[in-house]
């Protein structure tokens, strides 16, 4: 194996490294915390300075529900590659749909063991 047939992986670790460098240094120079622009440290409600707590705090059904939809988003990840696939498989004689379903199945008793702990319910 020659070089040329690893440059242009070269190229792009080269320009990935970089541009992170670059969004770092420009992040760094024109970012919220820089001492050249305390005006944007600054709080500002219409003109008003804000009085009180300035973050408040999230309840945890907010977290609940973004964990949940982290956890059965993730099945997308599994199931567009098997879609893809399928047909090679079929040809091939090679059995994928029970391994399919067997994961469907679970994240279906997932779905259903959330519902009746009342996770998804948001009057609580």
């Amino acid at each position: 194996m020659s070089l040329a047939e690893f440059l242009p992986v070269l190229v792009q670790a080269v320009l990935a490294a970089s541009l992170a460098v670059v969004i770092l240094v420009v992040s760094h120079l024109f970012g919220q915390r820089s001492a050249r622009n305390k005006i944007k440290d600054s709080a500002y409600e219409c003109g008003i300075p804000s009085e009180g707590q300035t973050h408040t705090r999230f309840s945890v059904k907010f977290y609940v529900t973004a964990m949940l939809f982290i956890l059965f988003d993730i099945e997308v990840v599994f199931l567009i590659p098997w879609v893809f696939v399928y047909r090679d498989f079929l040809a091939a004689g090679i059995p994928i749909l029970t391994p399919v379903l067997f994961f469907i199945g679970i994240l279906v008793l997932g779905l259903i063991y959330e519902m009746k702990k009342g996770a998804l319910e948001w009057e609580r």
